[in-house]
């Protein structure tokens, strides 16, 4: 059954639609601003099972933000800050302490931002197909700014663009229907101001502050939001977990059960992560978390074995692991005891700005002893198994240790993304660096202190 349409009224006096279905533990869903319209939604086949998935095991509330749907049209100010409103209007006026926040696409920074202002409230956060902390860098890639200024110029085409983004274009009738339901979710105008004051929206530092159990979901072939950008989001948040799905969003009703009830699975566990790898769906394809990776190797240890003799090697080597494997630890990382390296060292973080202070703890390490180092950085998504690590962003760390010079720590792009505003450091282009095995050249950054 439709649910009933209801009104919360904001501070600022605007009236917001909202939804309330089910029992159990409340979920708030924040939609994909500005395409929200919580009747029109129905009649989309993969939203309607999507909702309905979730509201049979949980108390489901929706509300379309402002400028959206059902809710006021044309309100005076749309800003970050009353994006904020809009969502304390519906939950106050429901009288719910604490809920789980659910936000799709551009409204993930409102919820970045909220949660991180009301973390005795929100109990768990998922954030899907959405990159808080690189808002500002997405409006600005060429494919949305195209897109943007599609908008301004045809907004009939802007919307089946969008359509044929997401559900291919050969998709015929499901396609049409979507992007008749964008349409008359928003208008262009409004749309426009919508999207301009998310892009705005200032979550790129608070989601280090945000120790909520977080669930970041991602469909790796997305139009939008790029796997690099949520891996460094769930890297930044210290208690999040990935989970990546196959396509590009929800576009069958097996693919809207599925995300549901990967939802499902997170805010019922019991310590708030849940275990995404052991749902299955058909169309999912999930990791066990993610990292910043770092590798470390011996310089030249043939060469050095033969100058030094195998005892004297073997004594240094090893009272050097013992010191690198000390200071990873100081550093707050781990190293990987089941990874045999023979001369290396493999550890991973929580975050970059920690990954590379234990990088150059190392490297001071080194520059005391006669062994010099190899060091290189990566993050990404890895499967941890028998104290032991797995998987490409692995085998990625390796190849850019293998690049850097003696003495000298080498960065992904995604690590520099990461670490730019925390790690106290300056880094230096390299370029794009072809690896034996990577399909795709990767950006390397040589770590500069500061002077």
């Amino acid at each position: 059954m439709e649910p009933q349409i209801r009104y919360a009224r904001t501070t600022d006096g605007v009236n917001i639609a909202f939804t309330d279905q089910g029992e159990g533990r409340p979920l708030v869903s924040m939609a994909g601003w500005p395409f929200t319209h919580l009747r029109a939604e129905w009649s989309v086949p993969t939203y309607r099972m999507y909702f309905e998935t979730l509201a049979a095991r949980c108390r489901l509330i929706r509300f379309d933000g402002r400028g959206s749907g059902l809710s006021e049209r044309n309100p005076q100010e749309i800003t970050s800050e009353s994006f904020i409103r809009d969502l304390e209007a519906v939950v106050n006026r429901l009288d719910v302490d604490e809920f789980d926040l659910n936000a799709f696409g551009y409204s993930g920074s409102a919820a970045v931002v909220y949660t991180s202002r009301n973390l005795e409230r929100v109990r768990r956060l998922i954030l899907w197909g959405s990159s808080p902390q690189r808002a500002g860098d997405l409006a600005r890639t060429p494919r949305m700014a195209a897109l943007i200024e599609m908008m301004y110029r045809d907004w009939e085409l802007f919307t089946e663009t969008i359509a044929q983004l997401f559900f291919g274009w050969s998709a015929g009738d499901p396609a049409r229907r979507f992007a008749e339901f964008l349409r008359e979710a928003v208008a262009p105008e409004t749309a426009a101001r919508v999207l301009g004051a998310l892009f705005a929206t200032i979550a790129g530092d608070l989601v280090t502050a945000v120790n909520t159990p977080t669930l970041v979901m991602h469909n790796r072939a997305s139009p939008m939001a790029t796997v690099d950008m949520v891996t460094e989001l769930t890297a930044l948040m210290p208690n999040a977990t990935l989970a990546l799905l196959d396509g590009t969003w929800m576009t069958t009703e097996e693919e809207a059960r599925g995300a549901a009830n990967l939802i499902l699975e997170f805010v019922t566990s019991d310590d708030g992560r849940g275990q995404p790898e052991e749902i299955t769906t058909g169309t999912m394809a999930t990791a066990t978390g993610t990292a910043v990776i770092l590798f470390t190797d011996i310089v030249s240890s043939t060469e050095l074995t033969e100058r030094m003799g195998d005892v004297a090697f073997r004594d240094a080597s090893r009272a050097l692991d013992a010191g690198l494997r000390a200071a990873i630890v100081d550093a707050g990382g781990a190293a990987i005891d089941g990874k045999l390296l023979g001369d290396g060292v493999l550890a991973t973080f929580p975050s970059a700005a920690r990954a590379i202070d234990g990088a150059r703890r190392c490297l001071a390490l080194s520059a005391a002893s006669e062994l010099g180092l190899h060091i290189g950085l990566h993050a990404g998504d890895v499967i941890r198994e028998d104290n032991n690590v797995y998987g490409g962003a692995v085998n990625i760390a390796s190849r850019i240790c293998g690049l850097s010079a003696p003495g000298e720590i080498l960065v992904s792009d995604v690590v520099r993304g990461m670490a730019r505003s925390s790690a106290g450091v300056e880094f230096e282009d390299r370029g794009e660096q072809e690896m034996k095995g990577v399909g795709e050249p990767v950006r390397v950054y040589a770590v500069r202190g500061r002077a």
